[in-house]
């Protein structure tokens, strides 16, 4: 434990970070998950929905720092090319 205030005050904000980092990527991998399952239900129109929420969380999570802007990127491209191919 430490004893340096500033360590102490500098762990408290560490750990809402990281909780709140984590909820992000969670409400990530799920708007990501539902993108897929649609994508192979053949439903175009629900899809397109989804792809455009899962897009919108990603961007955020990129201004907000919880991710790399390379990740996010791999991530809408992989949603894209399944919608593509749904098409």
């Amino acid at each position: 434990m430490a004893n340096i205030k500033s360590q102490i005050k500098r762990n408290k904000t560490n750990e809402k970070a990281r909780i709140r980092n984590s909820s992000a990527k969670s409400a990530i991998r799920t708007a990501i998950k539902k993108v897929k399952l649609a994508v192979t239900a053949k439903d175009s129109a629900k899809a397109e929905e989804l792809l455009a929420h899962a897009f919108k969380l990603i961007d955020k999570s990129v201004s907000d720092g919880v991710q790399h802007a390379n990740t996010a990127a791999r991530q809408k491209g992989e949603l894209q090319r399944l919608l593509n191919g749904l098409k």
